[in-house]
């Protein structure tokens, strides 16, 4: 497993982290405990050591599998959570009122619930679940950050960017306050390669990749065919002809597979981690398997610069996750 500097906080973390939102069900539909602690155990045993859960997550259930298996590890594992809006609006529209999302005694209670999730004095990171930049110079969130960390309940802050918005969180990475992002990077979505990438390259700020295989898009298994299970959130994101835009998609990058990639997940995968603003990305992993093919890719191959430029023409500008 390669390790990556996690800008400036001085965490150094594998380049293929644990996305933890899957293992903890509710939205995500047919995973069990016994897999998913499986999973984790496999993935730090093999050199993973960047979780990233939240308190969010079935109701803070996956905070405590990765605490259950953390406690048994005998490596040191960065673990960051995240604390839901107050409201529960995903992503944080125009115009909310910092109140409704993070008042100040709301930040502190989710943090304290999530550090009793984790079983730990100190979160290692603490993100903001959505984000507004139209609260970056209130002082409510200010004051609170710093006040968390000075009573050592955080190390570092972090902003999970709204989805598909990537420089919804510039004037907030001025303040000095956060050291890291999370944001959708993928073939499909490039955009934070534009201003945000740059950014946090110039100022040290780690970079959380989510949503690199664009929710199972990008694995190649999406057929027009596929279902999923009642509740699953897949069965509203990929809804009406979605399923066969997708694949009409995924179809057209299997040209590029050969030496550099043999599918289009590690196609996929490589393509994230060939980026330099990268820090880490983090697949959902449900099961050993996954793990085993998902950390294969980390073995410090980039894809070519002309396969990246080729690649460029396969952006795809949508948002699944909202109305459009």
């Amino acid at each position: 497993m390669k390790l990556r500097a996690f800008g400036k906080t001085g965490y150094i973390v594998s380049e293929v982290g644990y996305g933890a939102w899957g293992i903890g069900g509710g939205l995500w539909k047919g995973s069990n405990d016994q897999s998913s602690t499986t999973a984790l155990r496999t993935a730090i045993d093999g050199g993973v050591n960047f979780i990233d859960t939240a308190l969010a997550y079935n109701e803070g259930h996956s905070e405590r599998l990765v605490s259950a298996v953390r406690r048994e590890s005998t490596v040191p594992v960065v673990v960051a959570t995240k604390i839901p809006p107050k409201n529960l609006r995903w992503p944080a529209a125009s115009g909310t009122p910092l109140r409704d999302a993070f008042p100040a005694e709301y930040v502190r209670t989710c943090t304290e619930a999530s550090l009793r999730n984790l079983g730990v004095d100190t979160i290692d990171l603490q993100q903001f679940h959505v984000w507004s930049d139209e609260w970056a110079l209130d002082h409510e969130w200010q004051d609170t950050v710093l006040r968390l960390q000075e009573e050592g309940k955080v190390r570092h802050w972090g902003i999970s960017i709204n989805d598909h918005e990537p420089s919804n969180v510039l004037k907030a990475l001025e303040t000095g306050l956060i050291g890291a992002v999370q944001v959708i990077y993928n073939i499909f979505d490039q955009s934070p390669e534009a201003d945000l990438f740059p950014y946090c390259q110039k100022h040290g700020i780690g970079v959380i990749v989510r949503v690199p295989l664009d929710e199972g898009g990008l694995t190649g298994s999406i057929t027009p065919e596929t279902t999923f299970e009642k509740g699953d959130f897949r069965t509203d994101y990929f809804r009406g002809d979605r399923k066969k835009q997708v694949q009409d998609r995924v179809d057209r990058l299997r040209i590029f597979l050969g030496e550099e990639a043999v599918s289009i997940a590690e196609l996929a995968l490589r393509f994230t981690l060939s980026h330099p603003a990268v820090s880490t990305i983090i697949p959902g992993m449900r099961t050993a398997a996954h793990v085993a093919s998902n950390t294969a890719i980390s073995d410090g191959r980039h894809l070519s610069p002309a396969l990246l430029k080729a690649l460029q023409a396969h952006r795809w500008d949508r948002n699944f996750y909202g109305t459009t």
